[in-house]
C-alpha cells in the first residue's frame, strides 16, 4: 500500500473555480483502479492535510499521470497553491482494532 501525505496552504485565489476542481478530481480519483480511500483535515493556522491511499505505486502511476489531474497539478501550482509539501510512502506494516456492537460477544479468546 503507498501513501500520500499532501500538505497545502491555499492562495487567496483559490476561490470557486478551486473548489469545483477539488470535487471533480477527487470524484475521479474515487473512481481510479487501485484507489483505497482519502481523508481531508484543515489545521487552525489553515494548513490542510489530505491523506491518500493507493493499493500499489503502479496505480499511483496511473493517477499521478491522468491528463486531468495534469491539468490541476499546473493550475495549482500557477494559481491556487501558496505552497505545498507531498511524501509518498510505502506502508510497511498494518495494524487494525474494531470494538464489536455492543451487545455482541468478542469472538477473540480471552488472554
Amino acid at each position: 500500500m503507498i501513501v500520500i501525505l499532501f500538505r497545502s496552504r491555499r492562495t487567496e485565489a483559490a476561490g470557486d473555480d478551486y473548489r469545483a476542481m477539488d470535487e471533480e478530481i477527487f470524484a475521479l480519483a474515487r473512481r481510479a483502479d487501485g484507489f483505497e480511500a482519502v481523508k481531508s483535515f484543515r489545521a487552525d493556522d489553515g494548513e490542510r492535510l489530505t491523506i491518500v491511499w493507493w493499493r500499489d505505486a503502479e496505480s499511483l502511476a496511473r493517477w499521478r499521470n491522468d491528463p486531468r489531474h495534469r491539468v490541476a497539478q499546473q493550475t495549482g501550482r500557477a494559481r491556487w497553491y501558496e505552497s505545498y509539501d507531498m511524501e509518498v510512502a510505502e506502508v510497511v506494516r498494518e495494524s487494525r482494532f474494531r470494538r464489536p456492537p455492543a451487545g455482541i460477544p468478542d469472538p477473540r479468546p480471552a488472554v
